[in-house]
């Protein structure tokens, strides 16, 4: 209970709904707004993703479960990662190192390409699912949304694959990742492990 208060305490007093625009923010969303500029973004962040597949996958899909999909993700919360990569707030040498190479133009077209394919369905352990959308409904869904696709500021989570949101949520909740968010460590402190396994399984089979 003491976790649920201090989360919706958080939430209630942090704004975390309202982002600085960036340049590069206002730049994806007049894309976004002409058809024929998204498809020429779409097309060319392809090309500038080459370099992504080696761990991320085709389309996307990441080869091995150390990593995120990026099929489907959403634009804003993408181009928010790559900034962050690149001045160096989120710590990864060898993604660091790519970024810093990309000019703000690569940088949206990959955003929006990516967020241009379409996740496909993930298999899971149906057994678990209905115990993980209990968990999800009370500690998640109020940031990522009922259906976990998030928005400019939390990622989406519907699709990923089950043993990389096993392993992160693990992370944050025993505080043992790259990654340190103060709600993450909050929503996920109540969660046994078995929690995390249901809840993972609930995630990862939903369109």
């Amino acid at each position: 209970m003491r976790a649920f208060l201090l989360l919706a305490g958080l939430l209630a007093s942090a704004p975390l709904f309202a982002q600085a625009q960036t340049a590069a923010q206002e730049r994806m969303k007049a894309i976004q707004a002409d058809p024929a500029a998204l498809q020429a973004a779409v097309t060319a962040g392809k090309k500038a993703s080459f370099f992504c597949a080696n761990c991320h996958g085709e389309g996307g899909v990441a080869k091995t479960t150390d990593v995120p999909n990026l099929a489907g993700q959403n634009p804003g919360y993408l181009l928010e990662q790559i900034r962050k990569f690149g001045s160096g707030e989120r710590k990864d040498q060898f993604m660091q190192g790519l970024i810093k190479v990309l000019k703000d133009e690569e940088r949206v077209q990959i955003a929006l390409y990516y967020a241009s394919v379409t996740v496909p369905p993930s298999r899971a352990d149906a057994t678990q699912v209905a115990r993980g959308k209990v968990m999800f409904d009370k500690l998640c869904a109020r940031c990522h949304g009922e259906n976990a696709r998030g928005h400019e500021l939390y990622p989406r989570l519907a699709g990923q694959q089950q043993p990389y949101l096993q392993k992160s949520i693990t992370h944050y909740r025993d505080g043992t990742g790259i990654r340190n968010n103060q709600l993450m460590s909050i929503a996920t402190a109540p969660l046994k492990n078995e929690d995390i396994v249901a809840l993972s399984h609930y995630l990862t089979q939903l369109p």
